[in-house]
């Protein structure tokens, strides 16, 4: 058989196709080692979520006897991941209204508020939760919260994945703050 013949031609095209299909797909070339940079890294590992790295630590939420009223939950939020967590809504089920909230100075006075653009938890950190700082408001309760009920929080992260936890319900007057109809207006 001639060298140049068709049939040559196509077996030699047949086997250069054939290579390059298997280079390909063994992922060990340098057009496919960047696959794993386009997946999701979060937490420093591959196909991880921010929702693996996060977790909450001694989650309680304050009683609330009236039943058109309001209450926060508290807790420790950890990262054990290798990047920052954002906590963007939070929703119970105690309420259909949950927000992040923060204390914070407005014309020299303390201010209770929403906050916005979320809460950020470090890299390897914690981010508490705390009568007096920042917290989870739950308004418009569907009803009274009494010490020893659990409230289911979900919480959704930045990258679209949730946490969810129960919250222990306990009476206490720390940081004496006053959920009560003026904060309906902040919906």
């Amino acid at each position: 058989m001639p060298e140049n013949s068709p049939f040559r031609i196509l077996l030699a095209a047949t086997a250069l196709s054939a290579t390059a299909l298997l280079t390909a797909c063994s992922g060990g070339s340098a057009d496919t080692a960047g696959a794993a940079d386009d997946a999701q890294v979060v937490g420093g590992e591959v196909g991880s979520t921010a929702a693996d790295s996060l977790t909450i630590e001694d989650p309680w939420v304050k009683t609330a006897d009236t039943e058109a009223g309001m209450t926060a939950v508290f807790g420790t939020l950890s990262n054990t991941g290798t990047a920052d967590v954002v906590v963007e809504s939070a929703k119970t089920s105690a309420s259909d209204t949950t927000q992040l909230h923060e204390m914070a100075m407005v014309d020299g006075e303390m201010v209770m508020q929403e906050k916005k653009g979320g809460f950020t938890v470090a890299a390897g950190g914690t981010h508490e939760l705390a009568p007096g700082g920042d917290h989870l408001m739950v308004m418009n309760l569907e009803k009274p919260i009494e010490a020893g009920d659990e409230v289911t929080v979900r919480l959704t992260l930045e990258d679209g994945s949730t946490e969810e936890f129960t919250a222990l319900a306990k009476k206490t007057t720390a940081g004496e703050e006053k959920y009560d109809d003026d904060m309906e207006g902040m919906e």
